[in-house]
Protein backbone atom coordinates (compact mmCIF):
# COMPACT_ATOMS: atom_id res chain seq x y z
CA UNK A 1 0.00 0.00 0.00
CA UNK A 2 1.33 3.68 -1.00
CA UNK A 3 1.81 5.69 1.67
CA UNK A 4 2.03 9.87 1.85
CA UNK A 5 3.63 12.38 3.42
CA UNK A 6 0.92 15.36 5.08
CA UNK A 7 2.13 17.46 7.58
CA UNK A 8 -0.23 19.07 9.00
CA UNK A 9 -0.96 21.70 12.69
CA UNK A 10 -2.50 19.54 15.56
CA UNK A 11 -3.23 21.43 18.21
CA UNK A 12 -1.17 24.08 17.37
CA UNK A 13 2.02 22.00 16.74
CA UNK A 14 3.37 21.26 13.70
CA UNK A 15 3.42 17.10 12.80
CA UNK A 16 5.04 15.25 9.61
CA UNK A 17 3.24 11.62 8.98
CA UNK A 18 3.31 9.30 6.19
CA UNK A 19 -0.27 7.70 6.11
CA UNK A 20 -1.60 4.59 4.28
CA UNK A 21 -3.55 5.36 1.45
CA UNK A 22 -7.20 6.01 2.35
CA UNK A 23 -6.34 5.96 5.77
CA UNK A 24 -9.01 8.13 8.33
CA UNK A 25 -7.69 10.83 10.74
CA UNK A 26 -9.13 9.31 13.78
CA UNK A 27 -6.61 6.26 12.82
CA UNK A 28 -4.09 9.03 11.78
CA UNK A 29 -4.25 11.30 15.36
CA UNK A 30 -4.55 7.99 17.75
CA UNK A 31 -2.20 5.60 16.14
CA UNK A 32 0.65 7.75 14.48
CA UNK A 33 0.58 11.49 16.99
CA UNK A 34 -0.61 9.46 20.23
CA UNK A 35 -3.28 11.47 20.65
CA UNK A 36 -6.23 9.55 22.36
CA UNK A 37 -8.97 11.97 23.30
CA UNK A 38 -10.84 11.58 19.67
CA UNK A 39 -12.75 8.37 19.86
CA UNK A 40 -13.79 5.71 18.28
CA UNK A 41 -17.38 5.06 18.68
CA UNK A 42 -19.13 4.01 15.35
CA UNK A 43 -17.20 4.37 12.55
CA UNK A 44 -19.63 5.73 10.52
CA UNK A 45 -20.43 9.07 11.21
CA UNK A 46 -23.05 8.82 13.22
CA UNK A 47 -21.83 8.80 17.17
CA UNK A 48 -19.60 12.00 16.65
CA UNK A 49 -17.15 10.81 19.36
CA UNK A 50 -14.68 11.41 17.09
CA UNK A 51 -15.48 14.60 16.39
CA UNK A 52 -12.30 17.29 15.89
CA UNK A 53 -11.73 20.40 14.61
CA UNK A 54 -10.46 20.94 10.73
CA UNK A 55 -9.53 24.76 10.49
CA UNK A 56 -12.32 25.63 13.37
CA UNK A 57 -15.00 23.57 11.65
CA UNK A 58 -16.01 19.89 13.39
CA UNK A 59 -15.51 17.31 11.38
CA UNK A 60 -16.35 13.35 12.25
CA UNK A 61 -12.22 11.89 11.95
CA UNK A 62 -13.65 8.36 11.37
CA UNK A 63 -14.84 9.90 7.91
CA UNK A 64 -11.86 12.48 7.57
CA UNK A 65 -9.62 11.17 4.70
CA UNK A 66 -6.30 11.85 6.33
CA UNK A 67 -4.65 13.43 3.26
CA UNK A 68 -7.19 15.88 3.30
CA UNK A 69 -5.85 17.68 6.13
CA UNK A 70 -2.14 18.51 4.45
CA UNK A 71 -1.40 22.20 5.24
CA UNK A 72 -4.16 22.64 7.49
CA UNK A 73 -5.01 22.32 11.45
CA UNK A 74 -6.68 19.95 13.37
CA UNK A 75 -7.28 20.57 17.10
CA UNK A 76 -8.98 17.78 19.57
CA UNK A 77 -9.55 18.00 23.60
CA UNK A 78 -5.67 17.60 24.12
CA UNK A 79 -5.58 20.90 22.80
CA UNK A 80 -8.13 22.70 24.69
CA UNK A 81 -6.67 22.87 28.20
CA UNK A 82 -3.54 24.44 28.98
CA UNK A 83 -1.08 21.87 30.78
CA UNK A 84 -3.27 20.91 33.87
CA UNK A 85 -5.52 24.70 33.74
CA UNK A 86 -8.69 23.57 31.70
CA UNK A 87 -9.95 25.66 29.43
CA UNK A 88 -13.88 27.58 30.72
CA UNK A 89 -15.59 24.87 28.79
CA UNK A 90 -14.24 22.29 30.49
CA UNK A 91 -14.64 23.81 33.55
CA UNK A 92 -18.15 24.68 32.92
CA UNK A 93 -18.34 20.68 32.04
CA UNK A 94 -16.87 19.47 34.97
CA UNK A 95 -19.34 21.94 37.27
CA UNK A 96 -22.56 21.27 35.36
CA UNK A 97 -21.44 17.13 35.78
CA UNK A 98 -22.41 17.34 31.82
CA UNK A 99 -20.29 13.82 31.59
CA UNK A 100 -21.07 10.54 32.95
CA UNK A 101 -19.61 8.08 31.35
CA UNK A 102 -17.22 10.36 29.59
CA UNK A 103 -16.89 8.45 26.16
CA UNK A 104 -19.19 11.28 24.12
CA UNK A 105 -17.42 14.36 26.02
CA UNK A 106 -14.42 14.97 23.90
CA UNK A 107 -16.68 15.12 20.72
CA UNK A 108 -19.33 17.45 22.60
CA UNK A 109 -16.26 19.19 23.78
CA UNK A 110 -15.23 19.85 20.01
CA UNK A 111 -18.39 21.13 18.76
CA UNK A 112 -19.05 23.38 21.51
CA UNK A 113 -15.88 24.84 21.09
CA UNK A 114 -16.50 25.11 17.51
CA UNK A 115 -20.04 27.05 18.24
CA UNK A 116 -18.43 29.31 20.92
CA UNK A 117 -15.90 30.26 18.59
CA UNK A 118 -18.46 31.45 15.99
CA UNK A 119 -20.83 32.44 18.43
CA UNK A 120 -20.03 33.16 22.00
CA UNK A 121 -23.55 34.17 23.07
CA UNK A 122 -25.72 30.96 21.66
CA UNK A 123 -29.10 30.62 22.74
CA UNK A 124 -30.58 27.19 23.79
CA UNK A 125 -31.59 26.27 20.66
CA UNK A 126 -28.38 27.15 18.57
CA UNK A 127 -26.62 25.02 21.25
CA UNK A 128 -28.65 21.62 21.03
CA UNK A 129 -28.46 22.03 17.29
CA UNK A 130 -24.49 22.58 17.82
CA UNK A 131 -23.96 19.61 19.32
CA UNK A 132 -26.81 17.34 17.34
CA UNK A 133 -24.70 15.03 15.40
CA UNK A 134 -23.17 13.97 19.03
CA UNK A 135 -24.79 10.80 20.53
CA UNK A 136 -24.42 10.75 24.11
CA UNK A 137 -26.56 7.33 26.07
CA UNK A 138 -26.00 8.63 29.57
CA UNK A 139 -26.80 12.32 30.41
CA UNK A 140 -30.19 13.19 28.53
CA UNK A 141 -28.13 16.10 27.75
CA UNK A 142 -29.57 18.63 29.38
CA UNK A 143 -26.42 18.66 31.51
CA UNK A 144 -24.25 19.00 29.00
CA UNK A 145 -26.30 21.90 27.13
CA UNK A 146 -26.50 23.60 30.32
CA UNK A 147 -22.64 23.55 30.71
CA UNK A 148 -22.44 25.34 27.10
CA UNK A 149 -24.60 28.16 27.95
CA UNK A 150 -22.67 28.52 31.43
CA UNK A 151 -19.60 28.19 29.72
CA UNK A 152 -20.49 31.06 27.32
CA UNK A 153 -20.22 34.95 27.53
CA UNK A 154 -23.32 35.65 29.86
CA UNK A 155 -25.39 32.37 28.72
CA UNK A 156 -26.34 31.07 31.60
CA UNK A 157 -29.01 28.65 30.94
CA UNK A 158 -30.91 31.38 28.68
CA UNK A 159 -33.42 29.83 26.94
CA UNK A 160 -33.70 31.59 23.76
Amino acid sequence: MAKTPIRFSHNREEKAVFVDEGANLLDVLRRSIGDLTPKYGCGQGTCGACTVLVDGAPQLSCLTLAETVDGRAVDTVAGLSDGARLSALQRAFMDNFAAQCGYCTDGMLMSATALLKHNPRPTREEVVEAISGNLCRCTGYEAIINAILDASQGGARRTG
